[in-house]
């Protein structure tokens, strides 16, 4: 048995998450691109949220000096010092254990990276971590990964699954009149199919990450541009790294470890141009999203107010 095991213990469910994360193939991909091109050799790293040290370890492939790693949880902190022992580079890799907001540096990084992304990009506080860290701990001039997060949302229609179920045919029968039944709460989904967009897709609101995020609007309006049956709409996430490097959620990819969160709607037809009027309460991003509660109103391109 490894001895550095012997006295830790994690979460099942923690560590699933980790394992789930580190198969994710195109979010490793991502980061390594940004990673490649922002790295120098012998630059100081800081990696916040930390976890079991996957863009520690891709910050020293691309020549990094020294990473500090800063991870809040206690068990992932001492797992991560295991890897580092068993990798023989606990001399290039300080572990630093605490709330990256309060957490002290003997020196200023040239790169700061994280990867604290949600489901629909800042609910684990990724914007305001980061514009602290980059005021206390990075160089003036220094890079940012990823650069930009936005919140987007769009007006979906399913393929046959989720709520979509419910209004299609079986066996030449409906099972629509089963909806009034359900209500709508907010839901984590994995598309098994590619949901058909009624809109473009529409930022809800964006953050350029290491400085200070603002609040929601307070709405947004989504143009529909395709007629047919609204589900849901979906909110999810975009992370810009530049230089045409960019990870979303939405609608997914094979490995995918994010969900998209769906709000159910009513099945109402829509046609080309008419408005969807989004509010958000409460109004402010907050830890778990799924306490978020969402209205909706059509604006008709005929000037009728209708609710889904």
């Amino acid at each position: 048995m490894n001895t550095h095991a012997q006295s830790i213990y994690l979460d099942p469910r923690l560590g699933q998450m980790h394992q789930v994360m580190l198969g994710d193939r195109t979010r490793l991909e991502a980061y390594d691109k940004a990673l490649a091109r922002d790295v120098r050799p012998g630059d100081v790293v800081v990696d916040v949220g930390a976890g079991c040290l996957a863009l520690t370890l891709l910050a020293l492939r691309h020549g990094a000096g020294h990473v500090y790693a800063i991870e809040g949880d206690p068990a992932t902190a001492r797992i991560a010092g295991a890897i580092l022992a068993d990798n023989g580079i606990a001399d290039r890799v300080t572990i630093v254990e605490g709330d990256a907001r309060t957490v002290s540096l003997p020196r200023r990084a040239d790169v700061l990276v994280s990867e604290m992304l949600g489901n629909i990009g800042p609910e684990e506080e990724m914007g305001e971590i980061l514009a602290i860290c980059a005021e206390r701990h990075l160089k003036p001039g220094g890079a940012i990964i990823p650069q930009r997060l936005a919140t987007v949302i769009n007006a979906i229609r399913f393929d046959g699954e989720s709520w979509g179920v419910w209004s299609d045919d079986l066996a030449g029968y409906s099972l629509a009149a089963a909806r009034p039944f359900l209500g709508s709460s907010a839901q984590l989904h994995f598309f098994a199919r590619p949901p058909e967009l009624l809109s473009e897709t529409t930022a809800l609101a964006a953050i350029d990450l290491g400085q200070p995020p603002g609040a929601l609007p307070e709405h947004c309006d989504i143009d529909i541009i395709r007629p047919g049956r609204l589900d849901a709409l979906a909110l999810a996430f975009v992370a810009d790294f530049g230089d045409g490097i960019r990870l979303s959620n939405f609608p997914g990819y094979p490995g995918c470890n994010w969900a998209v969160f769906i709000w159910p709607l009513s099945s109402s037809q829509v046609a080309a141009g008419d408005v969807l009027r989004v509010s958000i309460r409460p109004g402010t991003w907050v830890r778990d999203a799924l306490s978020w509660q969402i209205d909706c109103g059509i604006r008709r391109s005929t000037q009728r107010d209708l609710q889904p």
